[in-house]
């Protein structure tokens, strides 16, 4: 039998989840089963929050913690008391209870006026679901007779750029949200009251809209969304038309979209895709052909980024290259061959990744890459870091071009590609012999997060895997670019 409503138990994750949704609130206290699995994405996001909420500890040293493992919430309660009793004034993640709402708080800090409360984000802003979240630690300590003073928000600087030791009250900016957390303390109060009006009743009848990825992409997405057909019209792309404002019309398939409401790339993206066509502007691609020359060189990095600098002249979640392929062609109808470096795990990669790529590189080839803003971005950080090879960066990237260029103009398109002109859209629909799928890593966020397991694993035969398969990947993305090359020149 469920509780009473009055007494249904809450905390602050499931506060803001219920912000978000009822509907998700629901499930996740009754059928939490319907869940979907936890990607390694996620599971890294939260193991990065931990990091940062631990070093953000170093602001307030000397303080002690209450921990979450091995303790209920009944024993972190009673030596959260005990602590204060004590005399402890820092204590890391506190435990408190009010109106059966279980919270803990990241920092609490005793000063003259009563205790200091500090929520800490790995973000690099604060966002209106963080102030909920601290207004509803205020009410909790509050209403537990704790005579709290001010509430704060730690939150990353990407301003800072590491020299040595992280200087930790230059990595974190702190935000004073008291006032604004003051004036939620009535809200709180009210969707508190209206949670657990829903959670005694049947559940909510709430069908998917904004909310399922507003702020957090919700894990019961797969539970809600499973009436939507492959192409549906949350498949159209670029801006346009509102996907719900057509789905709330009742119009879900591609099919059943009136073409009129539809902007020229959307209108293309339905209509090829219904007719199964596809389109080719040959004088644009030959004009786009006419700009490379030999030799060719296809170039792709891949990168990492974390919420603490991990080497000198870095800054919060700078793209940090540790890897490259290149596929390369020294002249028209030559044999292609293939160049490529990763870095060895839990070092700096720049300065050998750097000297290697400048070396590969001739001062007078043609460097494609797919997205090249994104390559030239990189180089031009690694210059600045390292500026012996600033002159011959520079040559690269003034020598690089875009391969994605005639593919977001569409004037290559495919009804296959859905509206997108990434590589992972493109190769499939226009090299079907090449295909990322099945691949252990199969996207540069499976790639980063292989990296950072590399970059942990003791085991030798374990290192060896994920190096394979980040060679694997990063290898195809080359020899994809050089087929759809082919491709464009076939056309």
């Amino acid at each position: 039998m469920r509780k009473d409503r009055n007494r249904a138990y809450l905390s602050k994750s499931l506060f803001i989840r219920g912000l978000q949704c009822h509907k998700s609130l629901y499930l996740d206290r009754y059928q939490p089963g319907l869940k979907d699995e936890l990607s390694e994405e996620k599971q890294a996001l939260f193991e990065s929050g931990t990091e940062v909420g631990v070093l953000a500890r170093e602001l307030f040293p000397h303080g002690v913690e209450i921990p979450y493992e091995g303790l209920s919430p009944k024993e972190q309660l009673a030596m959260t008391a005990s602590e204060i009793q004590k005399g402890t004034e820092t204590l890391y993640e506190a435990a408190f209870n009010h109106n059966n709402v279980f919270m803990k708080a990241d920092i609490l800090r005793k000063g003259k006026r009563g205790w200091d409360l500090y929520e800490v984000k790995a973000t690099t802003e604060v966002k209106d679901v963080h102030i909920n979240d601290v207004a509803l630690q205020y009410y909790v300590l509050r209403g537990s007779n704790l005579p709290v003073s001010r509430a704060f928000l730690v939150h990353i600087n990407t301003q800072y750029v590491r020299h040595g030791a992280i200087e930790v009250d230059k990595l974190f900016v702190i935000n004073d949200l008291t006032d604004r957390v003051k004036g939620k303390q009535t809200f709180v109060a009210e969707e508190l009251e209206k949670m657990r009006n829903m959670l005694s009743g049947p559940m909510p009848a709430i069908d998917i809209g904004e909310q399922c990825d507003d702020p957090y992409d919700c894990d019961f997405a797969g539970h809600c969304w499973q009436h939507i057909p492959e192409d549906s019209v949350f498949t159209l792309k670029r801006r346009g038309v509102n996907q719900f404002d057509l789905y709330r019309q009742g119009i879900i398939r591609l099919d059943q979209i009136p073409l009129d409401v539809l902007n020229d790339a959307q209108r293309m993206q339905v209509e090829f895709f219904l007719e199964k066509k596809e389109a080719v502007n040959r004088e644009a691609v030959r004009e786009f052909l006419d700009s490379l020359w030999y030799p060719l060189y296809f170039l792709d990095f891949e990168t990492f980024m974390s919420a603490v600098p991990p080497f000198d002249g870095t800054r919060p979640y700078q793209q940090i290259p540790y890897q490259y392929s290149i596929h390369f062609l020294e002249r028209e109808g030559a044999e292609p061959l293939h160049r490529e470096f990763l870095a060895e795990p839990k070092v700096d990669p720049r300065e050998e990744l750097t000297g290697r790529l400048v070396v590969e590189i001739p001062a007078d080839a043609c460097v494609v890459a797919y997205n090249a803003s994104f390559e030239a971005r990189i180089l031009k950080d690694l210059a600045e870091w390292l500026p012996q090879y600033a002159g011959k960066i520079e040559n690269i990237v003034s020598n690089m071009r875009d391969l994605m260029l005639p593919f977001r103009r569409r004037d290559v398109y495919h009804w296959q590609m859905k509206g997108s002109h990434s590589q992972k859209a493109v190769l499939p629909a226009l090299v079907p012999d090449l295909s990322y799928e099945g691949m252990e890593v199969a996207n540069g966020e499976m790639a980063m997060q292989a990296y950072f397991a590399m970059c942990v694993a003791e085991d030798p035969s374990e290192v060896n895997r994920i190096r394979k398969s980040l060679l694997e990947y990063c290898k195809l993305d080359t020899l994809g670019m050089m087929r759809l090359l082919e491709k464009l020149r076939s056309l």
